[in-house]
């Protein structure tokens, strides 16, 4: 591999150990990415519909380990590139859109505690992006009037700059008090009181508890609550947009938790939560904010407890009668994630087998014949074109190329003939092998 192709090292072992782990890396996805030129099309054409003012909101639907997470990971990437600022989280017993003892609060908690933008793609973002807010008002401010940083008078041209922005986000549901806030962080950097600031990022972050404790520290009679935490995250979008960023983008992933939740009335008020925010967005209701959730075939259309069992939102989601697996709406709200064809999973697998060779600094012994013949035995187990999933494919690979790598006298094919990796055969799978493994998914 040359070095202009060269994947860094460090990117290297993190994209290898994820991959390898079963888990979607946060970095370097550029460098594996092959495919779902479609779905990522039809997802950039909301990107320019929300940083213009607008909002969307779909699902990104696909088996466990069928490339869910890495789609949402892949867009998450480029829209930060694109000035955006994205929060996500995944949902589990104790995060969900709605509950009786605080989950929905816990997920609004997630995503402001995953803030990213891209100087600070690892989350943690919302001081950053609060200082940076005023700091650029300032310089603003310094460039319009000509006055020097230490000029008394700069106090009220920055003050003016920054009450357009709070008066702006007050017109919204909770905006006054939001605004109030604002103006506080804003007093408090002025004044280099750190903790005052820090008692602004607490609320900002949904961690008081009562309106008491709330009122005491900073004078507001409201806390974020688990009905009304999604309010919250639009007033954000909003004043992510006057803070100089394209907007917001909200991922959250892992619906299938939801689909658990044993109490029928339960799971009812979550769907009866995604139908609001459904509906913000699509109505215009929510300004310069993205929506994108991840969701398993069933956790969507069980009738009994999936999303289609709230028929508000079956009646809206449900696919029409002329798509259909091959020819599918890239423009409904739901993305069926179709199969990579055979050649992109061999790209795949040559890009891992290059970075890996880049990593461990070893001239690449494993050829184009060899990754053929890799992928028909792993399309060539009983059951493989029901069950497989390029989890477990890219999984079997990594291992193959680490094995290679510390046996230097071992050779690919020796290895893929191998009882590790030869699987017993149904004849049915054996007769169709070269048209199975073209029936690959990612």
């Amino acid at each position: 591999m040359d070095d202009k192709k060269r994947v860094p090292k460090r990117i290297a072992q993190t994209v290898l150990n994820s991959l390898k782990g079963g888990v979607v890396p946060r970095i370097g996805l550029p460098y594996v990415t092959v495919g779902r030129k479609s779905e990522i099309e039809a997802l950039l054409h909301d990107v320019d519909i929300i940083a213009e003012g607008g909002a969307s909101f779909r699902f990104i639907v696909g088996r466990y380990g069928s490339g869910k997470s890495f789609l949402l990971q892949t867009i998450r990437n480029y829209v930060m590139d694109k000035g955006f600022i994205v929060a996500d989280a995944d949902l589990s017993p104790e995060r969900r859109l709605q509950g009786t003892k605080g989950q929905g609060l816990a997920t609004y908690r997630e995503l402001i505690s995953n803030l990213s933008t891209k100087t600070k793609p690892e989350g943690g973002a919302l001081t950053l992006v609060l200082d940076r807010w005023i700091s650029a008002v300032q310089s603003e401010a310094i460039r319009e009037t000509g006055l020097s940083p230490d000029d008394p008078a700069l106090a009220g041209a920055a003050d003016k700059k920054i009450y357009a922005v709070t008066a702006s986000v007050s017109e919204l549901v909770h905006g006054f008090e939001f605004a109030r806030l604002l103006s506080a962080y804003y007093r408090a950097y002025l004044n280099g009181d750190d903790e005052m600031k820090a008692k602004v990022v607490r609320w900002f972050r949904g961690e008081y508890a009562l309106r008491s404790e709330a009122k005491e520290a900073l004078g507001v009679n409201i806390i974020v609550t688990d009905d009304d935490w999604y309010d919250y995250l639009k007033l954000f979008a909003a004043f992510f947009r006057l803070a100089g960023y394209a907007g917001m983008f909200i991922m959250i992933d892992e619906l299938v938790n939801i689909y658990k939740i044993p109490n029928s009335v339960t799971r009812q008020y979550n769907y009866e939560k995604m139908l609001t925010m459904y509906n913000d967005a699509l109505q215009g209701r929510a300004k310069y904010l993205g929506i994108l959730m991840g969701s398993t075939p069933q956790a969507l259309e069980d009738r009994r407890r999936g999303i289609y069992s709230y028929e508000a939102l079956r009646s809206r989601l449900a696919e029409g009668r002329f798509s259909k697996p091959g020819a599918r709406d890239l423009m409904a709200p739901v993305i069926r994630l179709e199969p990579l064809t055979a050649e992109e999973m061999l790209v795949l697998c040559e890009k891992l087998a290059e970075m890996h060779a880049g990593l461990y600094s070893y001239a690449r012994s494993v050829t184009t014949d060899d990754l053929v013949s890799f992928i028909k035995i792993e399309y060539g187990r009983i059951g493989a074109d029901q069950n497989i999933t390029p989890r477990e494919v890219i999984r079997d690979f990594i291992e193959l190329l680490d094995m290679l790598y510390q046996n230097p006298k071992m050779n690919a094919a020796e290895l893929l003939a191998s009882d590790e990796f030869s699987y017993a055969e149904s004849e049915a799978v054996s007769d169709n092998a070269d048209a199975g493994y073209a029936e690959f998914t990612i």
